[in-house]
């Protein structure tokens, strides 16, 4: 069994007073636009299940099937968004495109990911359900992409389905080396292919810098263009996009985070505990590494405040959760 935790270091540490309070390890790598390894924290090769990062990339593999969606819905279909009214909106409008109900998805229920939102749905009177749940504008394109390619609808989650079969063939080809050895089920009840923490990243750089009108590009120019869609307004990776323009970030359960420059540029970390606290602070430091800074139009008061995470004591501020990621020389000049 594979052992994610051999080799993990330090990412982010909690500073609280004059003390450090906690540590969160893991593993990072940035790569250059030619996919060297520019910075390695831990084990980039170390194996993980991407998670919800996959997301753009199984978009991807449903272009490559026949769908066509505009680009509001594409971003959406590599979202884990929060479940607001416009989100199931827009799942609801991938689904009458192609003459489909909320009854032909078989993602898990569940209330919205945003909780004013999911506090009102339920003073509604209302439960956990496949539209308001995050993965919704995936499955509805995934079943979409079935109607299109003339693929069974019921039973699309199916390993052996032509559809995973194709998310299978594009995970491989984008993350390279070591890709999709292992197979699960994710939270969603999707197949989960594995990938190396590099070849994640490197998925990442080979999406941002697509060819103009290619089926990679046009999920890149999707995320990028409609981030609120990809996650919610105060989520990180929303931020983060709207910091850097063409940047492409996407974030998965467990401490999973990948991100493409327009240039090429990219990286993906892994917390090993899982957390979300250190994200932010992690994602802001490595796209610095990685070149976010001079990408035409970045927002470095933006991206600092991305980065912010205050550690409140009585409601103030008395600390900052901070990232350990070295930056080198060369970058740092």
């Amino acid at each position: 069994m594979v052992n994610v935790a051999r080799g993990a270091v330090p990412l982010a540490e909690v500073v609280r007073g004059d003390l450090v309070e906690s540590v969160h390890l893991g593993h990072l790598v940035v790569l250059d636009p030619d996919g060297a390894v520019v910075l390695a924290a831990g084990d980039p090769d170390v194996e993980i299940w991407p998670r919800s990062s996959l997301k753009p990339v199984q978009a991807l593999a449903m272009l490559r099937a026949g769908l066509e969606l505009p680009p509001e819905q594409l971003a959406l279909a590599a979202a884990s968004h929060d479940g607001t009214p416009r989100h199931v909106e827009v799942a609801r409008q991938v689904l009458a495109g192609a003459g489909l109900t909320e009854e032909s998805l078989e993602n898990t229920p569940d209330l919205p990911l945003d909780p004013a939102t999911a506090a009102t749905w339920q003073a509604a009177g209302h439960g956990p359900d496949r539209l308001t749940q995050n993965c919704s504008g995936k499955h509805a394109a995934m079943v979409a992409t079935c109607r299109v390619a003339g693929w069974p609808v019921a039973g699309y989650l199916a390993a052996d389905h032509p559809l995973q079969q194709q998310v299978q063939a594009a995970v491989v080809e984008l993350a390279g080396p070591g890709a999709a050895r292992h197979r699960t089920v994710d939270g969603c009840g999707a197949p989960l292919f594995s990938t190396t923490l590099v070849g994640l990243a490197r998925s990442f750089g080979r999406l941002a810098a697509a060819p103009v009108g290619s089926p990679a590009q046009r999920v890149a120019a999707a995320m990028s263009a409609h981030p609120g869609l990809v996650a919610g307004e105060r989520r990180d990776a929303t931020l983060a996009m709207r910091a850097v323009p063409g940047l492409v970030a996407k974030d998965g359960a467990d401490g999973v985070y990948a991100a493409g420059l327009p240039g090429g540029a990219a990286l993906a970390f892994k917390i090993l505990d899982g957390a979300s606290r250190p994200r932010p602070a992690v994602l802001s430091a490595a796209l610095r590494v990685a070149g976010a800074l001079d990408v035409p139009g970045a927002d470095e008061a933006a991206l600092d405040a991305l980065g912010a995470t205050p550690v409140l004591g009585g409601g103030a501020p008395v600390g900052e959760v901070r990232a350990t990621v070295a930056v080198p020389a060369e970058a740092a000049s």
